[in-house]
């Protein structure tokens, strides 16, 4: 896939679009910068970042080379190199950094940190300087390791004469060292390694955790990609085959599909029928018929004999490749919602730094020299250090997502828990959502000797409904019976002889749309009926959802008979036959009038909702593309774990308001206090410390929320 893809506008003009990797990209302002910037060169129509993947598309006019926007982005402060290998790949590069600075800083804030416990205790003379000594060895590497991410955006931003979240941090942890060094080497009372360290730590800790889920959500679309074949046997002009890789495949060419073998390409069955497992873009669990002109996709599975297919499109024209840029897409509106911290640290930062340095030349103004000028500087640093207000929201997202995964739900990213609270409808797919996903058979509808030959026939096929059949009646403790000449009919069932009688478990003729197939047992015939159950406490949570005043409805790929069923006996309205374009159009005009809909499913059909949706969720057994694009995960056959997560989250969020009302406060109370000099270095490295855990503590409440 290239960077660039042309747009046609006419004869004199055509657009590009083109795509760039941005990884120097932090908070909101990041994105207003980038798109204003590059808005304003000339040649540039339209310039949209996507956040999660730190990635901004540009369309620009074709004579616009990437050069010239590269240095545009450069001239705006941040590095980027065009996306010239498959733009849904994902390089974890920057997350393996961040993860080793924040283990870096981890280790030497623990040491630090027992270190300082001695000289607050009391420790003097050549013991506290000892100590001092001792701190400093761990903190300066540590700080030029861990603090690399910062410093070198923060430079990044200077150079080009710009600013960004990272130049105040980084003044703040420098200042904090370069002062305790002097302390250090002047055999001063105080050393102030913890705080600059400690910092670091929970600014890392934000960071890295947010590099990870952006990185999960590149996987599950590249999990989508994987799905497709990655070669075909192509069938030659004298009639022989050779094996060609998906790159080199071309329309009009002919595939040949083995039995067991995904499709590479999509296309038009010209030979031979059977059975395609199409439930990545259905979402309906009983395969899909085919025979000579019937349309297959690049993912599915053809699960009985080989089908010649005559090749209409490839790679990034194929339906499955639509459906991930679909994702791609949608989660660029996800990439709008920023993280409460990050939205307070923006104008919370820069204020205090220049706090910082007013408290510093007021005093040298006063008299009071640059040394004690510059401690009284450094405990206003330190006091209003950002640690509860970072604390307020991972804090809270911690115990909320610990509490959630005791109850069987994984929440992917913390900041999905706000989202979660702001839910005012639901939307479920029905198979596997609502259902379990597994055609089941109520075993009554045969006498013995019929589920010992259907369990016979049945465990010796592959298609879905012999599956059912087959956990069904082994789950009943049923003995298989001896059979001879088993084989499977394609399209149609599996045939054998049970002590020389015939016996043949298949599609039944004039079948409806309900799941049902027939037991015949010579020249008797026995119909059996498939059920795919609802959840145990679907109804349960639905009532739970409508007392948090949440709408719901149900939007399926399967057909309107079972669709019908499983909305009357829930009570709830609701759209059959829906494909994933149209379930994102659904996601999307409801975001326009202004609702937050939570989409709930597990079929790929439902991945690029998922990504759409104000918030989602999908179940454990959902295919590895949903899981991915999802916020939240749930295990086990019981619905409720998506109502809890509505309930704790909201929880989640006023525990947060409570987390930030205290952190304002204090600093409100503090800050006062450090300017007038009345708070010491160590007194406000303490106060910061009491703050966070003040803050930990209230959110360790929401561990009680699921009761």
């Amino acid at each position: 896939m290239n960077a660039s893809v042309a747009i046609d506008q006419g004869a004199d003009n055509t657009a590009v679009d083109t795509r760039f990797t941005v990884p120097g990209m932090r908070c909101a302002g990041c994105i207003a910068k980038i798109e204003r910037g590059l808005a304003e060169v000339d040649g540039v129509e339209a310039a949209r970042v996507n956040f999660s993947a730190k990635r901004v598309a540009v369309r620009h006019d074709s004579a616009l080379d990437d050069e010239r926007l590269v240095d545009a982005l450069r001239k705006l402060g941040f590095e980027a190199q065009p996306v010239l290998a498959n733009p849904l790949a994902q390089d974890d590069k920057e997350t393996r950094q961040l993860l080793r600075a924040l283990a870096v800083a981890g280790f030497g804030m623990m040491n630090i940190m027992l270190l300082s416990v001695s000289v607050w205790s009391g420790a003097g003379g050549v013991t506290r300087d000892l100590f001092h000594w001792l701190s400093a060895l761990i903190a300066l590497p540590v700080v030029a390791y861990s603090g690399r991410p910062f410093f070198s955006s923060a430079l990044m931003a200077l150079r080009y004469r710009r600013t960004n979240m990272d130049v105040p941090i980084s003044i703040g942890v420098l200042l904090a060292t370069a002062l305790s060094v002097y302390e250090t080497f002047s055999g001063g009372g105080h050393a102030y390694f913890d705080g600059a360290v400690m910092l670091l730590f929970f600014l890392l800790a934000g960071r890295a955790l947010d590099a990870t889920m952006r990185g999960r959500t590149r996987d599950g679309i590249g999990a989508l990609l994987g799905r497709m074949g990655r070669s075909a046997s192509i069938l030659q002009p004298g009639g022989s085959t050779r094996r060609v890789e998906v790159e080199n495949i071309r329309p009009g060419m002919m595939m040949i599909v083995a039995a067991g073998e995904a499709l590479a390409a999509d296309g038009v069955v010209e030979q031979g029928t059977g059975s395609i497992d199409n439930s990545m873009l259905t979402g309906e669990s009983v395969p899909d018929p085919v025979t000579v002109g019937s349309v297959v996709h690049a993912g599915a599975m053809n699960l009985f004999d080989p089908i010649h297919v005559r090749v209409t499109a490839v790679q990034d024209d194929t339906a499955i490749a639509e459906i991930a840029r679909l994702m791609d897409e949608a989660g660029q509106s996800r990439s709008r919602y920023v993280r409460i911290a990050d939205r307070a640290s923006r104008l919370y930062a820069p204020a205090v730094h220049t706090l910082a340095a007013l408290a510093f030349i007021g005093w040298m103004i006063a008299g009071a020299g640059w040394h004690q000028s510059l401690v009284i500087a450094i405990a206003v640093l330190i006091i209003t250090c950002p640690c509860a207000m970072g604390l307020a929201v991972p804090a809270a997202q911690v115990v909320a997502s610990n509490t959630l995964i005791k109850h069987g739900l994984l929440v992917k990213d913390g900041s999905a828990l706000e989202r979660l609270a702001e839910v005012d409808v639901a939307i479920f797919d029905k198979t596997g959502t609502l259902t379990l996903g597994e055609p089941r058979v109520d075993i009554a509808q045969l006498s013995e000797a019929r589920r010992s030959i259907a369990l016979a026939l049945a465990q010796t096929s592959r298609h879905p409904l012999s599956r059912g059949i087959a956990k069904s009646l082994i789950a009943a403790g049923v003995t298989p019976a001896v059979l001879d000449d088993v084989h499977e009919m394609p399209g149609l069932g599996i045939a054998g002889e049970c002590a020389g009688t015939p016996v043949f478990l298949g599609r039944p003729a004039n079948a409806g749309e309900g799941m049902e197939v027939e037991l015949r047992i010579g020249e008797t015939g026995k119909r059996i009926a498939l059920s795919d159950p609802l959840r145990a406490d679907a109804s349960e949570a639905i009532a739970q959802l409508h007392q948090y005043d949440i709408d719901s409805m149900i939007l399926s790929g399967d057909n309107s008979q079972s669709v019908a069923q499983v909305a009357d006996e829930l009570g709830l309205y609701a759209k059959s036959s829906v494909g994933p374009q149209d379930k994102l159009a659904e996601i999307e005009r409801m975001k326009s009038e202004g609702r937050m809909p939570m989409m709930v499913g597990d079929g790929l059909n439902d991945g690029p909702a998922l990504a759409a949706a104000h918030a989602s969720i999908a179940p454990g057994t959902a295919s590895d593309a949903s899981q991915q694009a999802a916020d939240a995960v749930f295990v086990g056959e019981r619905l409720m774990p998506v109502a809890l997560a509505i309930r704790v989250a909201r929880a989640t969020m006023r525990i947060v308001r409570q987390n930030f009302a205290f952190a304002i406060g204090y600093n409100l109370l503090a800050v006062p206090l450090a300017l007038a000099g009345l708070v010491t270095p160590l007194i406000a490295a303490v106060a910061m410390s009491v703050s966070s855990l003040v803050v930990v503590a209230n959110s360790l409440r929401l561990s009680r929320s699921a009761q």
